[in-house]
């Protein structure tokens, strides 16, 4: 008999131990728990619209030693479009893309729009000086159209990547005022 007592309330014990854990949830969304006070619209802050301040985020490259991981966030300008960039890394010194860093940074860009030049150029011609698009004719490392005008910058345009990477980023600079700016516009125009 003891048998049969202990079935039958188990199922009593557990309805009771739901009614517990229900009513206990129902209590926690009624009851502020900071303050002891019932929940109601007294107790909760509401915000003007017009008083509101929001934060600006700034894009700030970590002093490191690599790049290679990690990305960030751009909205730049008035018709803001958004970027995700990956931080290009550091490049070898001597090359190519340690020239364009040199004169990204002498600009007084941030690291962030070398990334996007990075990106930008990779699209483009892959970083080769001699890229040659055979639909369009346009050439070099920023795919100049027409590649002759890439001679303002040098006479060694044709076979000099500084001379391409010159011409390259002051284009850059001129057209759209910064790297990111110029790969946004490629992102929406498949172009630059």
């Amino acid at each position: 008999m003891n048998k049969h007592a202990s079935k039958s309330n188990r199922p009593r014990l557990s309805t009771g131990l739901g009614f517990v854990f229900v009513s206990s949830l129902v209590m926690v969304t009624a009851v502020d728990p900071y303050s002891g006070l019932l929940a109601s619209a007294a107790t909760v802050q509401s915000f003007d619209i017009d008083q509101i301040e929001y934060q600006q985020l700034k894009v700030v490259p970590l002093a490191s030693n690599s790049f290679d991981r990690g990305e960030f966030e751009l909205v730049d300008g008035a018709n803001a479009v958004k970027l995700i960039v990956k931080n290009a890394p550091i490049p070898d010194s001597g090359t190519a893309k340690d020239y364009a860093l040199q004169t990204v940074t002498s600009k007084g860009w941030e690291f962030t729009q070398f990334s996007c030049l990075v990106k930008l150029w990779e699209r483009e011609s892959n970083w080769r000086w001699n890229a040659t698009n055979k639909s369009s004719g346009a050439y070099g490392i920023p795919q100049s159209l027409p590649a002759s005008k890439m001679a303002s910058a040098g006479s060694d345009w044709r076979t000099n990547p500084e001379t391409q990477i010159k011409w390259g980023i002051g284009y850059i600079d001129g057209r759209y005022g910064s790297p990111c700016a110029a790969l946004a516009h490629s992102d929406e125009h498949n172009w630059y």
